[in-house]
């Protein structure tokens, strides 16, 4: 049997669905009655619930034998303070791999899907049965690791945020965002849905659909734009750890005051872009499509975008 040692392992959990509900609604019975009144089935969220659970106690119980063993809700992570020799353990969603990975600098992250028959897990490589193996095999560095490129805004004001996915610069409603964009020694004022900035990991998530979207209306105007379609990777994709991001303008206004044609590039770990905000209220950043945790971005303030100085690290 493994020793166990003085190591730190920070255990990474989340709430279920039934956890929010329950404490949206204060007790399970009102949970139920608001989801079976809706038509709902509760028994999939019972589940879910029990089967996270379980794979807590499990994952706990093992991560026990080989470390001090510290558990952290998601809502905890901003504040938390993760020391340099940490190990970090994560019971999936993928979501929450990725928003932990903003908040590390460089220490390993072991993805552990708590219910394959129900999360894909991209991020999520392993199961709680293979911790015994994976804990000790990452200990003694026999285990291979995957770095990921992060973004990084960086407010004039001082404020400071990481993206994993992706980054959003834009309105905080359905209205239209004003700004200032500079990229590659090109300026333009722009009126649009606002900025998607990702990276590679992000590529195939949000940055995705976007590419699919611009793809086709590409196809079919036909020309220097169909060319441009066919010289882009399939999907849009491209590597977790490549040195550059890309980002797309949703939906850009072309008007007397505003232009349209610096809407689509890459952003290479040489240079960065510049966004000056135009709107008097309601401008923001936020990344990973977490909104509530959002940078004001309003008239005034300028955002410096680019590829971050530290990546991501997952086990593999």
């Amino acid at each position: 049997m493994a020793q166990a040692t003085d190591r730190k392992i920070i255990l990474l959990l989340r709430e279920t669905r039934l956890a929010e509900l329950i404490r949206r609604f204060n007790t399970r019975q009102q949970a139920q009655f608001y989801i079976e009144h809706l038509g709902g089935d509760f028994s999939d969220y019972l589940a879910e619930d029990t089967q996270y659970q379980q794979a807590v106690v499990a994952c706990e119980t093992v991560l026990r034998r080989f470390g001090l063993v510290h558990k952290v809700d998601r809502r905890y992570l901003a504040s938390f303070l993760f020391g340099p020799d940490d190990l970090v353990v994560v019971l999936g969603q993928d979501g929450l791999v990725a928003n932990t990975l903003k908040y590390l600098d460089g220490q390993p992250v072991i993805g552990v899907n708590p219910d394959p028959r129900r999360w894909d897990g991209a991020l999520l490589p392993f199961r709680v049965t293979e911790l015994a193996t994976i804990i000790p095999d990452v200990m003694a560095g026999r285990r291979k690791f995957k770095a990921i490129t992060m973004a990084r805004a960086t407010l004039n004001t001082g404020a400071v945020l990481y993206a994993v996915n992706d980054l959003f610069i834009g309105p905080q409603s359905h209205v239209s965002a004003r700004y200032a964009l500079t990229v590659g020694g090109q300026r333009e004022r722009q009126s649009s849905s606002g900025i998607i900035v990702s990276t590679g990991l992000g590529s195939t998530g949000w940055l995705k659909s976007i590419h699919a979207g611009w793809a086709a209306t590409a196809a079919a105007l036909g020309g220097k734009a169909r060319q441009e379609a066919a010289n882009t990777a399939g999907d849009g994709s491209f590597p977790w750890d490549a040195d550059h991001l890309h980002f797309y303008v949703r939906e850009p206004f072309p008007s007397r005051t505003t232009a349209a044609s610096l809407v689509i590039g890459r952003i290479t770990g040489a240079e960065v872009m510049t966004i000056t905000s135009e709107m008097p209220e309601r401008g923001v950043i936020f990344s990973d499509g977490v909104e509530m945790d959002f940078l004001d971005f309003n008239s005034g303030v300028t955002a410096t975008i680019g590829v971050a100085e530290r990546q991501g690290v997952v086990v593999v």
